[in-house]
């Protein structure tokens, strides 16, 4: 039997481990570069940083490494890094809220689909068909336009704006679920559809769809950013990472680069790092599930 066995430098040079630990780097990168942005979001109360709203008039225009403020100040002298920390706090909230509600609304609409097909599957697919058809930030815009731009307004929308994507993987999922022994069993014992729906299939595929609706924070950042750089986020004085670009962009030009470059990478380290550590997440679900199988 030892002479089967396959040599362990033989299994690390495979193809499959190779995938692993190309999803383990790409976890890891995506893990650092968002918490290089996360953790000082999240203790931005604690940090011994100036008001980002009132500022020195003193200070007005100061570069990075200036005394006293590690990345400059702008215009009205208020601490970028202050500014850029408490403005990812609101952006943070918006997404984390946003996608919690996309994510219950996607998983309960795609498992009823999924599961109990004819009509209900008719009205969540056309639901979904209708929400892809229309131009995303025209309708957010439209909406915000209507009904204001508080926290909950803005999250609700970008929620609803997200829906259809894990309500998709959900109904797929729970497509292949529906017709597996387990779920004849449970019919057979005498449970109900819901209670099957809710107690055994949606358990099952809930670890794939959560990785999906992971993915979709860095999205949901990138759209409460727009909504603030075109004037309809949260508004001022309370800073946003898309207020700030917006507050800066007429200056950047005149050599004031900081003001829309800084607050732009950190958008863009987050965002990298979520799809990093999101598709590394996902291929290492993915192959829980095939070894499952």
């Amino acid at each position: 039997m030892n002479d089967l066995a396959i040599p362990a430098r033989v299994l690390r040079g495979s193809a499959a481990a190779r995938r692993a630990r190309y999803s383990t780097i790409k976890m890891w990168v995506g893990g650092v570069c968002a918490g290089i942005v996360v953790l000082p979001v999240v203790f931005a109360r604690v940090l011994p940083l100036p008001d980002p709203v009132r500022g020195a008039l003193r200070e007005t225009s100061l570069p990075p490494l200036s005394a006293g403020h590690l990345l400059g100040t702008d215009p009205n002298g208020r601490d970028l890094l202050s500014r850029i920390l408490h403005g990812g706090q609101t952006s943070l909230l918006i997404g984390v809220l946003a996608i919690i509600v996309s994510g219950l609304i996607g998983v309960l609409a795609g498992a009823a689909a999924g599961y109990f097909g004819g009509w209900v599957d008719a009205a969540v697919s056309r639901l979904q068909e209708a929400q892809m058809s229309l131009p995303l930030l025209l309708m957010l815009l439209l909406v915000v336009a209507l009904f204001g731009s508080s926290v909950p307004i803005i999250t609700l929308v970008i929620a609803v704006a997200q829906w259809p994507e894990p309500a998709r993987l959900t109904r797929a999922l729970v497509l292949v679920e529906r017709e597996k022994p387990y779920v004849a069993a449970a019919r057979v014992l005498g449970l109900r559809r819901v209670e099957i729906l809710a107690r055994h299939i949606i358990p099952n595929v809930l670890s794939q769809v959560l990785v999906v609706v992971l993915l979709l924070l860095a999205q949901a950042v990138l759209l409460e950013s727009a909504l603030s750089f075109l004037g309809a986020g949260v508004q001022r004085p309370y800073p946003t990472w898309g207020g700030i670009i917006a507050d800066g962009r007429e200056l950047f030009v005149t050599g004031e680069w900081w003001l829309v470059t800084l607050p732009g990478a950190a958008i863009a380290l987050l965002v990298l790092g979520v799809n990093l550590f999101g598709d590394g997440l996902r291929d290492r679900v993915r192959r829980a599930k095939a070894v499952q199988a």
